[in-house]
């Protein structure tokens, strides 16, 4: 991977990595729900899964 490649991928990480304990939570949360759906065709109740996930966190 060149520099500009590296420094790319930093800066777009950059937000997530100085995110507070609380957005990274959610963050994991949803991607792992997001994975777990991938297989289906029409994925159902993701909008639901992560509002269920940010109430959680945040109480």
């Amino acid at each position: 991977m060149n520099k500009k490649n590296q420094s790319d991928l930093t800066s777009i990480q950059e937000p997530i990595t100085n995110a507070p304990t609380e957005v990274k939570q959610v963050i994991e949360q949803v991607l792992k729900i997001e994975k777990d759906k991938l297989y289906l065709k029409t994925p159902r109740n993701i909008n639901e899964d992560i509002l269920n996930i940010i109430k959680k966190v945040v109480q």
